[in-house]
């Protein structure tokens, strides 16, 4: 609104004055165009990041940078022109910038904008070929080994294999390594082994869009639930670079486990407690990180009045961990037993992206990253207790508590990967701490600032 058409307050030694209303109208105009802009510069990068993608060699899985099968280049193919390190660092800082502006006027933009967006960045990074990570080539080469080859997938590697076409797609760290998902997405990826390597991708990756979709419908309805504005609350999740560029786009299970955690969340606030107790189970027998909610769902249910409700929970999370232990013994017999020592491996030689795996992989100091390690697990054994005895003394917010845990397990992890980062946007959404809220984003700004470190050549080592 201009200020020539601001209605006028009374005059004061001669100089005119402009109602105090009408100054806060122009000021929420202005933040809502800030909004809008924002909206439209995360759609402008992302389309950039998934034109350029097939000739970015950064962008893509590290055993397709040399060359791009054409069936996985993405629907934009050869189009868009290959970006440098630095225009990919630009582009995917100007993204959380976008990204940061948005989540800020949230509550100035309307549903139909906010949505849009997020369905447009679904969308398009869909049309991508796989983005960065190669673990949808991983999910597929599990799959295969135990629908076409008959062999466990938790006792073998896909070296077992190498013959299979899908061996020359598996990145090199992963080729010994057995299955390290759950169960009950083990079983579901052997019914999609049939598919040829390129419908295997997009499969995934459908999957993977389908459930983050699913994650951000939840999450509105449950802000509403808690009396929060459901439009920040999905901004906060469904803009999130990380969530789409690195989720969706390299089309991980995480997203999957991250539905049915959220609809656990969900049915618990609506007290359908055996239904949130099964959800939160389904999501660990997908991956092992699901799980962390429980104990901080039970937590919030320890009042005498409510132990009805704390039995129906705990009914529910036996009844999905019987089926889900009778799913793996008929499928997989006692390999599956072998998760949690892969588990303990692949924790073991952590990444570069945390903080123990930069000391010793990027400092060269690795006993000193070891016991960092060490140190680092012990301090989130002490926090999640400490969280946890206040949910259950009544002091603190069970959604706060498990969102606080999962930004302590984040920063503390041997293993930290940019999309991990996804597994705490839908509590922060969700918690009446709005603390927890900066601190999303500012994790969000950190893992990214340290990821687009690997994308300069040379600098301290860490150059991919």
């Amino acid at each position: 609104m201009s200020t020539l058409n601001a209605p006028l307050a009374a005059t004061r030694n001669g100089a005119v004055e402009f109602a105090p209303e009408a100054l806060e109208l122009q000021d929420r105009t202005s933040r809502s165009r800030s909004g809008l802009f924002a909206l439209g510069g995360l759609t402008l990068t992302v389309l950039v990041v998934c034109v350029c993608a097939a000739q970015t060699h950064l962008l893509l899985p590290e055993p397709v940078r040399l060359w791009v099968p054409a069936q996985l280049a993405g629907a934009f193919g050869s189009v868009g022109p290959g970006l440098g390190s630095g225009a990919l660092i630009a582009v995917l800082a100007l993204m959380f910038v976008a990204y940061v502006v948005a989540v800020r006027h949230a509550t100035l933009l309307s549903a139909r904008a906010v949505i849009g967006t997020i369905i447009a960045l679904h969308a398009l990074v869909l049309l991508a070929p796989p983005l960065v990570s190669s673990d949808v080539f991983s999910y597929q080469a599990y799959a295969r080994m135990f629908a076409q080859y008959g062999a466990n997938p938790y006792l073998h590697g896909p070296h077992a294999f190498a013959l299979d076409p899908i061996y020359q797609f598996i990145e090199s760290k992963w080729v010994n390594m057995p299955s390290a998902y759950g169960p009950v997405f083990t079983a579901l990826s052997a019914l999609l082994a049939p598919l040829s390597i390129a419908a295997g991708v997009l499969a995934y990756k459908g999957i993977a869009a389908v459930s983050s979709l699913v994650v951000i419908a939840l999450t509105w309805q449950t802000a509403r639930l808690r009396g929060l504005d459901p439009i920040r609350a999905v901004a906060l999740v469904g803009l999130n670079p990380l969530l789409v560029v690195y989720g969706v786009g390299g089309g991980h299970n995480d997203l999957l486990m991250l539905a049915l955690v959220m609809a656990g969340v969900y049915f618990l606030l609506r007290h359908r407690d055996r239904a949130g107790g099964a959800s939160i189970a389904l999501a660990s027998a997908i991956k092992l990180t699901g799980g962390l909610l429980g104990p901080f769902a039970l937590a919030s249910v320890s009042d005498p009045l409510t132990r009805r409700r704390r039995r129906e929970l705990i009914t529910g999370g036996i009844l999905a961990a019987v089926a889900t232990a009778a799913l793996a013994f008929s499928m997989f017999g006692t390999g599956s037993l072998h998760l949690l020592s892969t588990l303990r491996h692949a924790q073991a030689m952590g990444d570069w992206h945390s903080i123990p795996g930069f000391i010793s992989t990027r400092l060269g100091l690795g006993t000193i990253g070891h016991l960092t390690g060490i140190l680092l697990g012990g301090v989130f054994v002490v926090v999640f207790a400490w969280l946890l005895r206040r949910v259950w003394r009544g002091e603190l917010d069970w959604i706060d508590g498990a969102a606080w845990a999962t930004a302590a397990m984040l920063v503390t992890a041997s293993s930290l990967l940019p999309w991990y980062v996804a597994w705490l946007m839908p509590l922060a959404a969700l918690a009446s701490d709005r603390r927890i809220v900066r601190a999303s984003l500012a994790l969000t700004g950190v893992v990214l600032g340290v990821t687009l470190l690997g994308y300069i050549p040379h600098i301290y080592g860490i150059g991919l």
